[in-house]
Formats: structure tokens, sequence, C-alpha cells
């Protein structure tokens, strides 16, 4: 029983060596062929904005909601206090709008959530990037009751 054990695992630790030898040329070639991905272009979009005291977040989208790029201060490299500046949103704004360059995205609505200090800076951003904003909408999340109140103290 020992030999047909070593005979097995013989067989499997020896490496498969084909005869045919491929140059470099031709994997670039493999590589290469499959189907190409067609950049769709969108002319108009959406740009969320979610601006918190810890970190601002900017995305941009198609009408639909398909998100086409997003970026963040963290991402960027912003670290501590400094995700949450003014400075920090326009560099966000940049980064996000260079990848979204390549859809031909021209002009978008925003839409603004939170209370942090990117919020104003963000959206003068977009117009110095050279991005037409057709609107601005505020879609903070505002508690119309709110939370149940404690029960009051008895003394």
């Amino acid at each position: 029983m020992s030999e047909e054990l070593k005979n097995t695992n013989e067989s499997t630790i020896e490496p498969q060596v084909s005869s045919d030898k491929v140059s470099k040329d031709q994997i670039k070639k493999v590589r290469t062929k499959g189907k190409k991905s067609v950049v769709r272009q969108v002319s108009s979009g959406r740009a969320y904005v979610k601006s918190t005291y810890n970190n601002t977040i900017v995305t941009f989208t198609d009408q639909n909601g398909n998100v086409l790029s997003w970026s963040s201060a963290g991402q960027c490299g912003f670290k501590g206090p400094k995700k949450s500046t003014p400075y920090a949103a326009s560099v966000i704004v940049k980064d996000a709008y260079e990848k979204a360059k390549k859809y031909g995205l021209k002009e978008v609505s925003v839409f603004v959530k939170g209370i942090g200090g990117g919020r104003e800076a963000s959206i003068r951003a977009l117009n110095a990037n050279g991005i037409n904003v057709n609107n601005i909408k505020d879609v903070t999340p505002i508690p119309h009751n709110g939370c149940r109140a404690k029960k009051p103290r008895r003394v």
C-alpha cells in the first residue's frame, strides 16, 4: 500500500511542462483580446455631497443614480480634523471630477446632505472645475417629531 501512495504522490508533485513555448509578444496579444468596454457618454448627472463634522464624500452619478465616480477626504490623503475642512472639500471635488471626466460630464444637479465645513466649498469647487451647476437641493435628514422624551423625574 505504501508503494501505491508513493506513486500517486510522485505523479502529483511533478510539474507538467508543455513542449510549446510562448513568446512574450503572444502573451500580450492574448491578454488584449476580448470584449472591449465602451465608455458611455453622460452629459448631465447628479453630484451628491455628504458633509459631516468628520468627513466629506462626493459622488457623481448619472440621472438614474448609477455611480460614475466618487471621492472622499480620506482617499485624498487627509487625516483627522483636516478631513472636514473647506480646502479638503475642494480637493475631493477635483479628484472625483478627474475620474468622471472620461464620461463627458458637463452639468450636474447637486444634492447636499449634512452639516459640515465642506458644504459650500464643494459647490464652489464644482463651479471652479468647469461643471455647470443646474440646481442645489439640501437633503439633510430632519426629524419631524424627534425621539421619545424621557419620563419626568419624580421627587
